[in-house]
């Protein structure tokens, strides 16, 4: 009997998406499902990136260099110069998204067997992305209590062992919203430096810092050789589907083994590079704006959440994810439960459960993940589901 491989078997359900089948069925009972279980923004993406597609006069729709379009690359480097990051086109891949970023890290800088350190929750494809390089993420716990603050030092000490190569982080947090302070991004270049290890950096969202300011791991004087940057324009300019992202180091020997991995993929999506060129001749204050009204739907969100019975949920200071405790007895139980079994007014809602973001058994049973990625409106008429919801569920506890 043919079967397939321990690696299919072990590769995990995405808990962003695995329930929608369920939302897929709600909707067809003519239940409005209000999306909070993904981080899809309905902010329009920038018209004048969409005419840089539209418009292209391309007679051969061709593979770009394996390393991404040189144009392209140099306008990268315009728009992390603003962000007082510097690096040349030559220290830039353009990937097939963020993920194609965190996988090549992973397989030039992982043998199989080896351990990459990352404070839970994370973004759970993180996970998958170990088990299809033969890598074994190592959990750090982070608690709710702090608000998912960096663990102790002597946590990330306890951890290490010979097998360790890297530490992954994710600033600001997904799925937390935590927005790591410039302090403890040196805390994590005092155990990279002293372990020699690499730091996977993952900065998707450093466009969305509410209250404090964001510190990038290419910041750390001295740890040059050590961080490798893991980028996307996906939520910076609400351009997702466009799946492109970018892979950035000084190491060389990092970036020439990331190359053959890259070649072997052929070229990143040409059309999408182009959209993401235009991005970089937005004007400066373009963030403005979105950044103000995802701090109004953080405020909403955060602010209805904690005035529900039973519910705690952090100010998260970035990105636009929120992290809740909520007195249920299973969070996949429930997230499911949301989608087959209640309504109210005619809708419901879709949450992330967040034992999908955690590698700990055991650990997010009573957390849920929030993306506050829908107008205030949908957004108030979603907690209404949910608080609604909490009075009627059968496992509340």
């Amino acid at each position: 009997m043919l079967s397939i491989s321990k690696r299919g078997h072990e590769m995990p359900a995405s808990p962003i998406r695995k329930l929608v089948p369920y939302a897929e069925a709600a909707k067809k009972r003519g239940t409005k499902v209000y999306h909070l279980n993904i981080g899809q923004p309905d902010i329009e993406t920038p018209e004048s990136c969409l005419d840089a597609v539209r418009n292209a006069n391309l007679k051969v729709l061709a593979y770009s260099h394996s390393a991404g379009n040189e144009s392209y690359r140099k306008k990268l480097v315009q728009y992390y110069a603003k962000n007082n990051i510097e690096v040349t086109e030559n220290e830039i891949i353009v990937t097939t998204g963020g993920s194609e970023a965190i996988l090549f890290g992973f397989m030039a800088c992982l043998d199989v067997g080896d351990e990459v350190i990352v404070p839970e929750p994370f973004y759970a494809n993180y996970n998958g992305f170990a088990i299809m390089a033969d890598v074994s993420v190592v959990p750090i716990a982070s608690k709710i209590e702090t608000g998912f603050a960096l663990p102790p030092i002597e946590d990330f000490e306890k951890a290490i062992t010979p097998k360790t190569k890297a530490i992954v982080v994710c600033n600001p947090n997904n799925p937390t919203g935590y927005l790591y302070s410039a302090a403890e991004m040196e805390t994590l270049k005092e155990i990279m430096i002293r372990h020699n290890l690499f730091l996977f950096a993952d900065e998707a969202y450093r466009e969305f810092c509410y209250e404090g300011k964001h510190t990038s791991a290419m910041h750390l004087k001295g740890a040059e050789q050590h961080v490798v940057l893991m980028d996307t324009i996906s939520k910076r300019y609400s351009a997702c589907g466009g799946r492109i992202g970018a892979f950035v180091t000084k190491n060389t020997e990092v970036l020439d083994a990331a190359m053959k991995f890259a070649q072997a993929r052929l070229s990143p999506p040409y059309y999408a590079q182009l959209l993401g060129e235009a991005a970089v001749d937005l004007p400066d204050n373009y963030f403005d704006d979105t950044k103000a009204e995802y701090k109004l739907r953080r405020d909403t969100i955060v602010k209805r959440l904690n005035a529900i019975p039973g519910v705690f949920c952090p100010n998260p200071g970035g990105a636009f994810y929120a992290m809740a405790s909520l007195p249920i007895d299973d969070c996949d139980r429930f997230c499911q439960w949301l989608l087959e079994s209640f309504s109210h007014e005619g809708a419901t809602v879709m949450l992330a459960p967040a034992t999908g973001f955690y590698s700990t058994a055991g650990s997010g049973t009573n957390e849920v993940r929030l993306a506050y990625v829908l107008n205030v409106d949908a957004i108030n008429k979603a907690m209404d589901c949910l608080e609604k919801a909490l009075e009627v569920y059968p496992g509340r506890i």
